[in-house]
């Protein structure tokens, strides 16, 4: 299905590009969540006519991701679980859990965005965590995981 960008897609294109994807992935997640529309006549000219403004919105959330990114950048947030003797946590620290963290600190992050490379913590000590506030913008953030005596 050929499909027009209405924003980046990281690994996908840019906002405007016209990309040939599979159906499941157009009608399940680009078009239902406004990243994209089907690249019919009447959608690729609305776009042209509405090419500024989509492109200043975008902008505008660039700048927005930046300067939180600014704020973030070598950020720390302690998350305290139960551990074993050893330093094992009994479960681990999830996404969502460093999300929670980062929110009750006053950051306005999602459990989406927080990228974990080796999967969940689940060793006592301090790791460092990849926020992508925008497909251009990641700051890396410690989380410093505590044992529960």
């Amino acid at each position: 299905m050929q499909v027009i960008l209405m924003e980046k897609v990281v690994n996908l294109g840019q906002l405007g590009d016209v990309v040939k994807v599979k159906n499941g992935f157009a009608r399940n997640f680009l078009i239902p969540q406004g990243k994209a529309k089907r690249a019919t006549e009447n959608n690729v000219a609305d776009f042209a006519a509405r090419r500024t403004e989509l492109e200043a919105a975008d902008q505008a959330k660039l700048a927005d991701a930046q300067a939180r990114g600014a704020k973030m950048n070598g950020l720390t947030v302690q998350i305290v679980q139960k551990a074993g003797v050893d330093g094992k946590l009994f479960g681990s620290v999830t996404n969502a859990d460093i999300a929670v963290a980062l929110v009750a600190q006053g950051h306005q992050v999602e459990k989406s965005q927080v990228r974990m490379p080796e999967g969940h913590l689940k060793q006592i000590g301090d790791h460092t965590v990849s926020i992508a506030l925008h497909p251009d913008v990641a700051v890396d953030v410690v989380v410093s995981v505590l044992g529960e005596q």
